[in-house]
């Protein structure tokens, strides 16, 4: 036994030095007085929870079950419930989840709803119930003549010999039996301005809308036609009253031997004065409606003139500062507004002031200029009259803004393509076009320029047996592309967008617009030789000539164009038309396929439908041109 700091510990030679070691190292912790053994034997037992330590539930409110202990307590622990476990205060929703839910009810409708229309095309045309339209289809078969009208002989006369030659049997249109009767009304009494808002209207506000082709123009100029002769008739009188009063004055002062009189004041000049206003949106149909106008002068004897920024500024000062007065004039807005601003006095007498087209007038890019016109006028003016051959929600809501009172004129038809138009789909995925869309074009105006034709005849074009086609494409940079690509498949095109000039725009629009220019027996002659020579092309082999003779398409003319053509001009002469690109929207439908069927004359319509256009809207048209039925 060695005795080591008063402690006696057994000695064994078996054990290691790292043993000796520890021991050593234990028996002199013990030797201080056996703090670090009290204290490693705290750390065992403070493994353990003491009674006396803080619950970790202190802080919580309530003392509900946690979802981690109903989970322990097995699959059957949350059956006996004696309260509903509700939450006082709904948990707020993340705008993620929230737009997660409305993106899946917006599919489910657009899925489970038969109602849905593919792209929503329709929701941008303002809708007509049927009820309305059956009311007034029913109101207007009770006339049947012009005689029905309240006109003046000579307007009534002039709408056989200028407006509509050549037709015997001519009736009203359904739009003309609305609007006549409506327009020839006499204007309300403006209320005294003491008693009424300044911003209201005291003028009379009509909304003309029909179907294309279904004679617009007509209906609201026979009425402003009557209305200028009425008014100058008025004017007439009045004009003699003050003449015999002036001549009463110079007898009573001849009598009462007065020498010192006053000079006599100039007459009031009625030039740049126009009674009548017609605002449209293009150069062409400033120039196709001012044709019209000027037509019915012919025999109602008034004053007229158009101005457009295609005219010199010679010829535009000429015809608005005619000394002898006008009483029509036709121009754009902005070639208006801006003559206004520096002669103000040219807004002073209009009475009548008609907005055509007007879903493009009061669109966001004509507004702010047609509305500054609307309010120079609004002094003199008794009647405002817009027309339209579709009613867009963005027109709807204007009007309902502007205009809450406005009379709405709409036709049964409106809205709606003439049955009499087939529309025809061709797709170019398919062999042998296989997505060449200038491939598909070309062959549809080859297969249709060399079918025969049984349509009836148009005045002077079935003579000549020239066939007429547009080409409707979305953008203007391809339609040059287009008509140079039919150019080199043999095939006379032209291209007309707003890069081209206006000599050239008047000179291609007057070919495809004015079916009553007969040719000249110059041209007769040289389609038919033309037509031979293409019969009798010789075979010519590789060896005895370098080049094969290029085939050409006899008697058939294209106009590749944007949707400068596609409004109010009047296409008697076209036949058909193709849809180079699918449209966006239904009023482009409407506008487009409303070049034909005009006056009742069957057309047909082909459109190319390739692998990214979408098929179901073409199928909803076609379905409801089939039905007859409104596309809303």
């Amino acid at each position: 036994m060695n005795r080591l700091s008063g402690l006696s510990l057994p000695v064994r030679p078996s054990v290691c030095l790292f043993c000796r070691a520890q021991t050593f190292l234990s028996v002199s912790l013990l030797q201080k007085g056996g703090q670090a053994v009290r204290t490693v034997a705290t750390g065992r037992l403070r493994r353990k929870a003491s009674r006396m330590t803080l619950s970790e539930d202190v802080a919580r409110t309530s003392l509900k079950p946690r979802r981690s202990d109903r989970d322990k307590a097995g699959p059957f622990a949350s059956m006996n419930q004696t309260k509903a476990r509700i939450r006082d205060d709904p948990r707020s929703r993340s705008p993620a989840a929230l737009r997660r839910s409305r993106q899946s009810e917006e599919t489910a409708t657009k899925t489970e709803s038969p109602l849905y229309k593919a792209l929503k095309m329709q929701t941008t045309l303002s809708p007509i119930s049927y009820g309305r339209r059956t009311a007034i289809k029913a109101k207007i078969a009770e006339i049947t003549s012009f005689d029905q009208f309240a006109l003046l002989p000579v307007v009534r006369h002039s709408i056989f010999s200028q407006a509509l030659p050549g037709i015997a049997d001519a009736v009203p249109t359904p739009i003309q039996r609305l609007a006549i009767p409506r327009l020839l009304e006499e204007p309300p009494a403006k209320k005294p301005s003491t008693t009424t808002d300044d911003d209201e209207p005291q003028y009379a506000q009509y909304l003309l809308a029909a179907e294309t082709g279904s004679g617009k123009t007509l209906a609201y100029l026979v009425p402003l036609v009557d209305a200028v002769k009425r008014q100058e008739a008025v004017d007439k009188e009045i004009e003699l009253r003050k003449e015999e009063e002036k001549i009463r004055e110079r007898a009573e002062n001849v009598k009462n031997q007065v020498f010192d009189i006053a000079p006599e004041v100039p007459p009031e000049s009625n030039a740049a004065r126009p009674r009548a206003i017609i605002l449209v949106p293009t150069a062409e149909l400033v120039a196709q409606i001012g044709a019209k106008v000027k037509a019915f002068s012919h025999t109602v004897k008034y004053k007229s003139g158009v101005i457009a920024s295609t005219l010199t500024p010679r010829r535009i000062k000429s015809t608005l500062f005619n000394p002898a007065g006008i009483d029509i004039l036709v121009s754009t807005p902005h070639l208006l507004a801006s003559i206004a601003k520096t002669d103000p006095y040219v807004l002073s007498r209009v009475s009548h002031l008609v907005l055509d087209e007007a879903d493009s007038l009061l669109d966001r890019s004509f507004l702010p200029t047609t509305t500054e016109v609307i309010s120079k006028v609004a002094p003199s003016l008794q009647k405002l009259i817009l027309c339209s051959a579709t009613i867009p929600r963005s027109l709807d809501n204007q009007l309902r803004k502007l205009y809450p009172d406005i009379r709405r004129l709409t036709t049964p038809n409106l809205h709606a393509i003439p049955r009499r138009v087939q529309l025809g789909v061709v797709d170019i995925q398919k062999d042998p076009y296989r997505g060449n869309r200038n491939l598909a074009c070309a062959d549809v105006i080859w297969s249709i320029g060399k079918a025969g034709d049984t349509e009836a005849s148009v005045p002077y074009l079935d003579n000549n047996k020239v066939k007429k086609i547009i080409v409707f494409v979305n953008e203007r940079e391809e339609a040059e592309e287009v008509a140079d690509f039919l150019k080199s498949k043999g095939i006379e095109a032209h291209s007309l967008s707003r890069d081209s000039s206006a000599r050239k725009q008047e000179e291609i629009l007057a070919e495809f617009t004015d079916p009553a220019t007969p040719p000249t027996a110059e041209e007769i002659m040289l389609s038919k030789k033309r037509s031979r020579e293409d019969r009798d092309i010789p075979f010519v082999m590789p060896d005895q000539k370098n080049r094969a003779p290029e085939r050409r398409l006899a008697d058939t003319k294209v106009l590749v164009t944007t949707d400068i053509a596609s409004r109010g001009i009047d296409t008697l002469a076209v036949k058909t038309v193709i849809l180079y690109h699918v449209p966006h929207t239904t009023i482009d439908f409407i506008h487009r396929l409303g070049r034909l069927g005009r006056m009742g004359k069957r057309g047909r319509a082909v459109v190319l439908v390739g692998k990214k256009d979408r098929k179901d809207v073409v199928k909803e048209v076609r379905e409801g041109m089939f039905r007859g039925q409104a596309l809303i």
